[in-house]
């Protein structure tokens, strides 16, 4: 797999990439997001649900306050104050009550810099730094983490979704580098249901090796995404089944991470598929 990949720190925290997979748990504050599971402003709710998915397994929590979902209309880098209000409390009581990192998952600068002030230790940007490249300065800045999505939603290719999922990477990490962020703290995703067909993400599973060329660990999310439900025919919060069995192929092909809302159910299926991808690696 990928034990030749440096280790990752992140506060007291270090990913050994190679060794097992590890567990992102969702924690969506947004109340349109697109999985139904939007909390909005309550903190209580989400410190709680936090803690369950830390007790249940995840290395990592990861709370967005914007919803992401197809169609919506994105806030701009100037209208950040609802991005705010909604993520910073939470940032605050999770960095300060858990015992496992916290991402903020943002593409403005001044909400990866607040929410680095507010205790986040990793940045993820779905747009990979296309819309705000100083958020590589802030990264860099605060010596944390950042995951870097192939987003395609600007201009979705008909074609080559492989090679432009790589190329869009690249750019990424050559920004990341400029402005500073060590190699070792550059994660990459390659952005699955961002601006890509059915059979465009079905085709970046399969092919999620190819990745390995770009020497990053790589983060995977597809939990109760629209290829699941175009392929099932079910509903976001019906789609668990068909996550499992996207997971366990995508760590066979190579992923590192894997971002889900189901969080007690993957870990079990990283455990398992970690024990025959990753042999001796998971102790019983």
């Amino acid at each position: 797999m990928t034990k030749s990949l440096p280790s990752t720190r992140c506060g007291t925290t270090e990913f050994r990439w190679g060794e097992r997979t590890y567990v992102m748990g969702v924690v969506n504050l947004s109340p349109d997001s697109f999985s139904g599971d939007g909390i909005g402003d309550d903190v209580e709710v989400a410190v709680v649900q936090a803690k369950r998915m830390v007790a249940e397994g995840a290395d990592v929590i990861d709370v967005g306050g914007e919803s992401t979902r197809p169609g919506t209309k994105p806030l701009s880098p100037d209208d950040i104050a609802e991005e705010l209000r909604l993520v910073i409390p939470v940032i605050e009581r999770l960095s300060a009550e858990l015992t496992v990192p916290v991402s903020v998952d943002t593409y403005k600068a001044e909400v990866a810099r607040q929410a680095v002030q507010a205790g986040a230790g990793i940045i993820n940007d779905i747009w990979g730094l296309k819309r705000d490249p100083a958020l590589a300065q802030v990264a860099a800045g605060a010596g944390v983490p950042i995951i870097l999505m192939a987003n395609q939603r600007d201009a979705p290719p008909k074609v080559g979704i492989m090679a432009k999922v790589i190329s869009d990477l690249e750019d990424g990490i050559r920004l990341a580098v400029e402005a500073g962020v060590p190699a070792e703290n550059i994660i990459i995703d390659p952005g699955i249901g961002f601006g890509k067909t059915l059979e465009q993400n079905l085709e970046l599973v399969n092919r999620l090796s190819e990745l390995r060329a770009l020497e990053k660990p790589v983060l995977l999310g597809t939990s109760r995404k629209s290829m699941i439900g175009l392929v099932l025919d079910l509903p976001p919060d019906q789609r668990l089944e068909g996550n499992l069995a996207v997971t366990a192929i995508g760590i066979a092909n190579g992923a590192d991470m894997v971002r889900v809302h189901d969080v007690r159910p993957t870990v079990l299926v990283c455990r398992m598929s970690d024990a025959v991808v990753r042999r001796g690696a998971i102790s019983d």
